[in-house]
């Protein structure tokens, strides 16, 4: 049986970006760079993924276009955790058009400006999300068996000083919920 990778994450709002990059920086941290992503998220014809707690989008950067569905939450983890299929697409303008030919539905968009960190195996995002703030996301792409990844964020969550409530929600829950 294959083994279903996870995408196990720790998302926090935060005042300012400024001590955390300091503290990533004093650490070290392999700074990846810095770019805008623009998410277009799309609902199914023969399913709605509000409900079945799933999301696809197609996302744009600066150099090149993804598409990525992610499965529904999954709670044992402690924190935010889902199964998570990447794949790059020549053109993000052609998969939206394949989508909307099949009858998929154009739901909402997120923009965000990223700054994008790496220590060791866990990645850092430092995001300013439009009409929400700014957000500090510490990740790992697990095994569905790797127990260890939960404790390492919440580790690397204390040591940098990054406090507060877990958000659950994704950029795209906690924008629809704003309206």
């Amino acid at each position: 049986m294959a083994r279903k990778m996870l995408e196990i994450e720790l998302k926090v709002r935060v005042n300012s970006l400024d001590p955390i990059r300091q503290n990533l920086e004093n650490r070290h941290a392999e700074f990846r760079g810095k770019q805008h992503e623009h998410d277009i998220y799309y609902n199914a014809p023969h399913r709605d993924f509000g409900s079945t707690d799933e999301a696809l989008r197609v996302r744009y950067t600066d150099s090149h276009a993804l598409v990525t569905y992610k499965g529904k939450k999954l709670r044992e983890y402690g924190l935010k955790a889902r199964e998570e299929l990447n794949t790059a697409v020549e053109s993000g303008e052609v998969f939206e058009q394949i989508l909307a030919r099949l009858g998929f539905t154009k739901t909402a968009e997120v923009n965000k400006w990223r700054e994008n960190y790496r220590l060791g195996n866990t990645s850092f995002a430092l995001d300013l999300v439009d009409g929400l703030g700014t957000f500090v996301e510490i990740e790992i792409i697990a095994q569905n068996d790797d127990a260890d990844a939960t404790n390492q964020i919440q580790r690397y969550a204390k040591e940098m000083g990054i406090c507060g409530e877990p958000i659950l929600a994704s950029y795209l829950e906690l924008i629809q919920s704003t309206r």
